[in-house]
This record gives structure tokens, C-alpha cells and sequence, in this order.
């Protein structure tokens, strides 16, 4: 199964490409920063234009080895299924906020230049949590 353009489908593939080992509230924390960016208008007033903008989610990236196993996941897995029930909640303004309204994110792997200098809002598991805006 491939990407569409439903902001469903293409939410919940980018919850499960960007947290797919973070558990619920990891893969929720994902979908409270886009969001928050659709609720901002300053990236884009719609889930598909967050999050397909070049750059903003490494697992669209060109490149990325997550972007082919994210636009091949079938509901078969099972972190797909719950990236699509958040989805939902998300899409039906019935998520709580983990992040504290934070509208970035990254892996405590990485510092990008960016985030220098910048408090972060939330720490969730493997990510580190900003609001920029």
C-alpha cells in the first residue's frame, strides 16, 4: 500500500516513520507537534502541507530509508494501527497535548542548529521538544 493524499493516512504514516519505537505517548507526542503547526498556519493550515514540506519530518526526506517503509506499512503492524487510531483523535481535536504546545522536535541523537540555544518544552522518550513560535 502507498502513501495517499488522505490527511489521515498520510498523519499516521508520518506518526509511525517519525516514533514508530516511541510507544503511544511518543507516536502522540509526533502528532501533537504537527498539530500544533496546522494550528500555527506558519507551515502550512492542513496536515498534508505540514508535513510534506521539504525538511520539516526526516521521514519524507529523499533518501531517508524510513520514507520506502513508511509509504509501504500496511495496517498489518501493529504500530501502524495505533499510529492511525491517534491519527484520528488527532484529526478530531481529541488528543491531549503532551508537548506543551511545542511545534518541533528531535532525536536526543542529533542537535540541530536549530535548537541551540532553545529550552525545550517536553522530554518524551527519545525526543526533545520545542515551541518556536
Amino acid at each position: 500500500m502507498q502513501a495517499n493524499n488522505d490527511p489521515k493516512d498520510i498523519l499516521a504514516r508520518t506518526i509511525w516513520g517519525e516514533a514508530r519505537g516511541e510507544g503511544i505517548e511518543g507516536m502522540v507526542a509526533v502528532a501533537n507537534v504537527i498539530m500544533n503547526r496546522v494550528k500555527a498556519s506558519r507551515w502550512a493550515n492542513d496536515v498534508i502541507g505540514v508535513v510534506l514540506q521539504p525538511k520539516q519530518f526526516s521521514a519524507w526526506n529523499l533518501g531517508n530509508p524510513n520514507r520506502t517503509l513508511m509509504q509501504r506499512v500496511t495496517e498489518r503492524d501493529k504500530q501502524f494501527r495505533q499510529a492511525l487510531e491517534i491519527a484520528d483523535k488527532a484529526l478530531s481535536d481529541d488528543l491531549d497535548d503532551l508537548t506543551n504546545g511545542a511545534d518541533h522536535f528531535h532525536t536526543r541523537a542529533v542537535s540541530p542548529r536549530w535548537s541551540r540555544g532553545q529550552t525545550p518544552v517536553a522530554k518524551i522518550g527519545r525526543h526533545v521538544f520545542f515551541r518556536l513560535t
